[in-house]
């Protein structure tokens, strides 16, 4: 709990103690945590190795766009408009993608993804197309407009704690048990008779409005959305991130923090901006560090112990023979 305790404060000291550059990244970190929370809740609770929540992340960001391009720029409206939103294209596409299991189900979520994009591409009457729409600064109550990066990042700092707190109970609730015991074993749960397809359902479901939620801070972060912001290169990302965190949801979020600060603080410091060929490293590091690890720990558990000699007695002194 102090470690806890230290790292909020520290997080809610950032803009205090960083530059502005540093603080928008860190922004876009919380933004990809989200997205990478609600890839783990598919990936590592559910089993179900997913692609495709970006599409949820730009029905969530066109979501608020739209809302703003009306008028609405309440940040709190524009979240909850883009958690509502997500939330209903995951439970439309739930019944396509669900159908599948496993590598397919990978490539099912990939193409709801890929399809997402060039629906944005070809509406260019409400999203600009390739060319992007552009957005009017979101409002709190009382507050003028967020402009600044130290307000845009304190305001994803709490939504980003909100949806934690939220993904937290889920984990503990009874959904949260049955998605763990539906990954762990379908058929099992299925001949107790569990609803297995609804309880992954709703599962879809809730990490469609995680994606959302982060839809709608990247509309308020950089008052710009494009197709390229929830394209390929940001599908992998958080898989990526989701893949380090290694089946646990804090360790996706720190997945999350890793991968920015690789691609953008390493990748423009180390190799002059080209931070892909970084994140290209760490997913070998990835791929092949854990199950080389495993491989050491069975054979280490394989390894029979030096057998024990035979007992050796002393000899006995003269003095205790006399």
């Amino acid at each position: 709990m102090t470690a806890l305790a230290a790292a909020g404060l520290l997080a809610a000291a950032l803009p205090l103690l960083l530059n502005a550059y540093t603080v928008s990244l860190a922004t876009n970190a919380i933004i990809l945590a989200l997205l990478a929370m609600s890839t783990q809740l598919l990936t590592g609770v559910a089993g179900l190795p997913s692609m495709g929540q970006t599409a949820y992340l730009g029905v969530g960001a066109y979501t608020a766009v739209l809302l703003a391009q009306v008028g609405v720029t309440s940040g709190p409206a524009q979240l909850a408009a883009a958690v509502a939103a997500g939330a209903a294209a995951a439970a439309v596409t739930a019944p396509l993608a669900l159908r599948t299991r496993g590598p397919v189900f990978l490539m099912v979520t990939f193409t709801i993804g890929q399809l997402a994009v060039t629906a944005a591409n070809k509406w260019r009457t409400v999203t600009g197309g390739d060319e992007g729409v552009s957005v009017a600064p979101v409002t709190l109550p009382g507050l003028p407009p967020l402009t600044l990066d130290g307000y845009l990042y304190w305001y994803a700092l709490t939504v980003f704690v909100i949806a934690a707190v939220g993904v937290w109970w889920l984990l503990r609730s009874r959904l949260g048990l049955l998605l763990r015991g539906c990954a762990a074993h379908e058929p099992r749960m299925a001949a107790l008779g569990h609803p297995v397809t609804a309880e992954f359902t709703a599962g879809y479901v809730i990490a469609g409005a995680l994606a959302g939620a982060g839809g709608a801070l990247l509309s308020a972060a950089h008052r710009y959305v494009s197709p390229a912001d929830f394209g390929f290169d940001m599908a992998t990302v958080a898989l990526l991130a989701a893949a380090l965190g290694a089946g646990r949801m804090w360790g996706a979020v720190l997945g999350a923090i890793a991968v920015v600060a690789t691609r953008d603080l390493a990748g423009a410091a180390i190799t002059g901006g080209h931070g892909i060929a970084l994140l290209g490293a760490l997913l070998l590091i990835v791929a092949y560090a854990r199950p080389a690890r495993q491989t050491a720990v069975r054979l280490r558990r394989r390894t029979p112990a030096a057998p024990a000699g035979p007992a050796v007695t002393p000899p006995a002194s003269p003095e205790a023979e006399a």
